[in-house]
């Protein structure tokens, strides 16, 4: 897959004609891969390439004076990887920023559709486009002119309830991550690197990886969870640790500590990516070492448990 960085101010770049699916997509769960995949549909029915347009950063973060940082289910780079898995040919990456934001919705269709030699638009029910909102799928056709032809994508449900990033976030808050593997069609993962922790965990027979946490992204509860780790192109079952390690520290940092089970190789400086399955407790502060051990302890028992299941 090949990724292209475009802007507002950006002239657009010379390129065969694709099938474009168009949408924020943070966390490319069953209802953006619905979109996604209609329009890679299209683009073999075309003869065409399929494509994907995103934007960075979210527009919350230039629209709404409030937030300063946006959190991300699947920061930009991990959202590249899960693209890349579904067989998609271009990924289009609009930078999101104020002059973006008041282009017209028409001159919006003119700059990042028709020149980019867009033939077909995918976007869910509710894309909208163009300053303030004004763009909609309905309209669409209207901008377009006969250059372009576009298909809506209705509403994905599960349970009766929209398949939505909103929803999963609450999801994620409450520490049900086995929900929203379902909602992801894979499990929430992590990817960092191992870095030097305080090495304490081998003192007391649970060695851990210290994965640093890039700050873009949208963390569960703290907590213990049951968790597998992809390592090298290999899955290692094991148990996590998210949270401040109040046991040992004060400080208010967020800590992400693996220990995986059945294993004791160096991986100082690898990156790993840890899939979150399913909560197992909160993260408590014990009276003392022992507690601690024999709580982990459990908590193995209970993570190999449903690791196994």
């Amino acid at each position: 897959m090949k990724t292209i960085y475009l802007s507002e101010k950006d002239t657009a770049p010379e390129l065969p004609p694709c099938a474009l699916a168009v949408g924020f997509f943070d966390g490319v769960h069953k209802g953006h891969q619905r979109v996604i995949l209609t329009a890679k549909s299209k683009a073999e029915e075309l003869g065409i390439q399929s494509a994907v347009m995103t934007f960075d950063p979210h527009p919350s973060v230039v629209l709404n004076q409030k937030v300063k940082h946006a959190k991300y289910i699947t920061p930009l780079a991990e959202k590249e990887l899960i693209l890349n898995s579904l067989g998609i040919d271009v990924l289009f990456v609009v930078h999101f920023d104020r002059k973006l934001a008041s282009l017209s919705p028409q001159n919006f269709v003119e700059k990042f559709f028709i020149s980019l030699n867009v033939r077909h638009v995918v976007a869910g029910f509710d894309f909208s486009f163009g300053f303030k909102g004004q763009g909609s799928m309905k309209l669409l056709p209207e901008y377009a002119n006969n250059r372009f032809t576009t298909t809506t994508v209705e509403k994905v449900t599960e349970n009766d309830e929209k398949i939505s990033s909103t929803r999963i976030r609450r999801l994620l808050d409450k520490g049900d991550t086995s929900k929203v593997g379902q909602l992801l069609d894979r499990p929430y993962s992590i990817t960092g690197e191992v870095i030097s922790g305080d090495q304490r965990g081998r003192t007391i027979g649970y060695p851990t990886a210290n994965v640093s946490i890039n700050a873009d992204y949208y963390m569960p509860k703290n907590g213990v969870y049951a968790v597998k780790v992809m390592l090298n192109g290999k899955e290692y079952n094991g148990m996590a640790n998210l949270g401040f390690k109040p046991t040992f520290s004060n400080e208010e940092v967020k800590f992400l500590e693996v220990h995986m089970f059945d294993f004791n190789e160096d991986i100082y400086g690898c990156r790993i990516s840890v899939l979150f399955y399913e909560y197992i407790r909160e993260e408590v502060k014990f009276d003392g070492i022992e507690a601690l051990v024999v709580q982990l302890h459990a908590d193995e028992l209970k993570a190999r448990g449903l690791l196994e299941y």
